[in-house]
């Protein structure tokens, strides 16, 4: 953001590094993130799984999970990429909606590598992963798919319900990639990167990359249909966060 603004300089952006990290670290901040941060466009979105692992848990559904978790309270652990993480957010959101659930957040800093690790051994029974992260692990039969997180269900799994079939709207995290770059950048320099970019994902070779990788090509409609879209995912982690408090230090 520092970076001259003239479309030299720009970042690919996350929902933890561009949605969630401004609104519950805004202390952090050397930047005004809502004046000084200009998104271009979205690029992709990821699905996700809720897993549970088959090492020792015996789960197959998400009302089973609930069932466990209110009849086992404080024993059900489930994974995450750390405190503060969407995954962390996201299974703390499921756990309120689902009844105040008592489940018990286990961080792991080696990120979902780890968080798969703690699954495969059993030391944490369930987790949000993302379905490209998870896949092999779920065509093995060491992990469980119990729900998926995207708009509709997947080809590949098509018996596998989404959280909101399931009656679990807006739980769970279709994480995003979106491109973006520092206010000031004059509107014509941004219009031209946009352009590109949007071009550049509809060429076959893009969508193959992304379809092997299980993500959607979601670019914007427009520049001021960016700015739109990120003021919607700022309102929706406000929303989130403010609902769900959990330590993030």
């Amino acid at each position: 953001m520092r970076s001259p603004p003239d479309g030299y300089t720009l970042m690919i952006g996350n929902v933890s590094t561009n949605a969630i990290t401004p609104i519950i670290y805004p202390q952090k901040f050397k930047i005004d993130y809502a004046k000084d941060v200009v998104p271009i466009t979205d690029v992709v979105d990821i699905p996700a799984f809720l897993l549970a692992t088959t090492k020792d848990f015996n789960v197959k559904s998400v009302p089973e999970l609930i069932a466990y978790a209110k009849t086992n309270p404080g024993r059900l652990r489930y994974g995450t990429v750390g405190p503060g993480s969407y995954p962390h957010y996201d299974m703390a959101y499921f756990a309120k909606r689902a009844g105040d659930l008592d489940m018990i957040a286990v961080p792991n800093k080696a990120g979902a590598s780890g968080v798969i690790n703690d699954m495969l051994t059993g030391s944490t029974q369930a987790a949000f992963l993302n379905v490209a992260s998870a896949a092999p692990q779920v065509k093995v039969g060491s992990f469980r798919a119990l729900a998926l997180v995207n708009h509709t269900r997947l080809s590949d799994y098509p018996d596998l319900p989404t959280m909101q079939e399931l009656g679990f709207a807006g739980v769970g995290t279709i994480a995003w990639q979106a491109l973006f770059a520092p206010a000031g950048t004059p509107k014509q320099v941004l219009q031209t990167i946009f352009d590109a970019t949007v071009a550049a994902m509809r060429t076959p070779q893009a969508r193959s990359a992304f379809e092997k990788q299980t993500f959607n090509i979601v670019p914007n409609a427009s520049l001021a249909d960016a700015k739109i879209w990120l003021d919607q995912k700022i309102d929706t982690w406000r929303k989130i966060t403010g609902e769900v408090k959990i330590e993030t230090e």
